[in-house]
């Protein structure tokens, strides 16, 4: 039986494929004020500039390719039970081959109804107002805003309780409650940090190795370790 392999993972894994994060720019997505273009304050206000932000990153995305990382993480399927759980909006986990993603925080290539947050749609293209569900509603991108719950959160800490091991990859660990996920990790899970600036994880009772690589760098690591410790069980 294949030992369970949860991975949480950030902006970091893909600013390696171009697609760039908030985060390294003081506030700043893509030239844009986040509060302006991912709060439900700034779609009350503008829902054009929202609409047309997302329009650009649904178009960015489809310019873009998963990295190393993405691919060795796919490939660790041939070995673990992996469960990817991502705070990525976009799919290049699942056009890497991964095949059992969580997307804590929506997907790009999704949108929804902006009366019924269960109606959900595929969707490629722009969208625009007056783009409006079965029932007559504007639909929204599918995005977990700040100040919105996150639904999947409940799913993510079930699969994060069964862990075997656990990696953290290219994510501050800044964003609650994403970063509170490590915390449910059974105390015997081994712990693996992949950042090129690693912080402190407080009060964390399991065994850490941290990698200060880059995503693609280190998830090659990562293997390595996890590979190694399956031997080590098998003696």
């Amino acid at each position: 039986m294949k030992k369970k392999l949860v991975v949480l993972t950030g902006a970091g894994i893909s600013a390696e494929s171009g697609i760039k994060t908030f985060r390294d720019s003081e506030g700043l997505w893509e030239g844009h004020d986040v509060m302006e273009v991912a709060t439900p304050e700034g779609w009350y206000k503008n829902q054009d500039l929202v609409l047309d932000f997302y329009n650009k990153r649904r178009q960015q995305l489809k310019e873009v390719q998963p990295n190393l990382g993405h691919q060795i993480l796919a490939e660790l399927e041939n070995d673990f039970e992996v469960q990817i759980i991502t705070q990525n909006v976009d799919d290049l986990h699942e056009r890497a081959g991964s095949t059992n993603v969580l997307h804590l925080h929506g997907e790009l290539l999704k949108v929804r109804s902006t009366q019924n947050k269960n109606l959900i749609l595929d969707w490629t293209e722009d969208l625009i107002t007056g783009d409006l569900d079965k029932n007559g509603h504007q639909l929204r991108p599918h995005i977990v805003w700040f100040g919105e719950e996150v639904p999947a959160l409940e799913e993510a800490i079930d699969i994060t309780e069964t862990a075997d091991y656990f990696a953290v990859i290219g994510t501050s660990l800044q964003v609650y409650p994403a970063a509170g996920l490590i915390a449910y990790t059974p105390s015997t899970t081994p712990v693996f940090y992949i950042d090129p600036k690693p912080i402190a994880i407080p009060n964390l009772r399991n065994k850490v190795e941290t990698i200060a690589k880059f995503a693609s760098e280190g998830v090659a690591d990562l293997r390595n370790s996890l590979l190694n410790l399956e031997k080590q069980h098998d003696f």
